[in-house]
Formats: structure tokens, C-alpha cells, sequence
């Protein structure tokens, strides 16, 4: 399985969802920075995908972007191809 990184906040209901979904596909090793309580990481995800909202994903070294961009990469059936290691873009 990728490695699946997420930017996220303790409180944030997207950050919940996006969580909610990776472990029903399966994750069990999600790598969850929460920016609530390291400030400074915000500022490393903002230049890192150039967005400042959370949750911001990565699988493997794909940005995949927010909650709402991956229940589209599901809804599209890509979402298991890329947790598998798969190059679909």
C-alpha cells in the first residue's frame, strides 16, 4: 500500500471524513501532521501543495489535494488504484 501523508486539524470535519474514508480503502499507516498544534507545519504544507486549507493529502508522491478531491478520485474508482502504488493520474 502507499504511503498516504495528510495535513490536517484535530477539530476539522473534512480532515475526519478524508481519515474516515483512507482507513475504510484500507490505510493503516496514515502519517496525520496536525497544523493545530504544530504551527509551523502550515507553513511547510502551504509551499508544499500551495493551498492553505486542510486536509491536504499526499499518496505515495502524488498531491492528491483536499477532502472533497479525494472522494472524486473514489468516486471515479482511481482512489484504489493510487492506494495500491498505481500511477493514475
Amino acid at each position: 500500500m502507499a504511503r498516504v501523508l495528510m495535513y490536517a486539524t484535530g477539530w476539522c470535519p473534512y480532515c475526519h471524513r478524508a481519515e474516515a474514508l483512507l482507513k475504510s480503502k484500507g490505510v493503516s499507516d496514515l502519517e496525520k501532521i496536525l497544523v493545530d498544534r504544530e504551527p509551523e507545519r502550515r507553513v511547510e504544507m502551504m509551499q508544499k501543495s500551495g493551498r492553505h486549507t486542510v486536509p491536504q493529502i499526499w499518496i505515495g508522491e502524488r498531491h492528491v489535494g483536499g477532502c472533497d478531491d479525494l472522494v472524486e478520485l473514489d468516486r471515479k474508482g482511481e482512489l484504489d488504484v493510487l492506494l495500491e502504488g498505481g500511477a493514475s493520474q
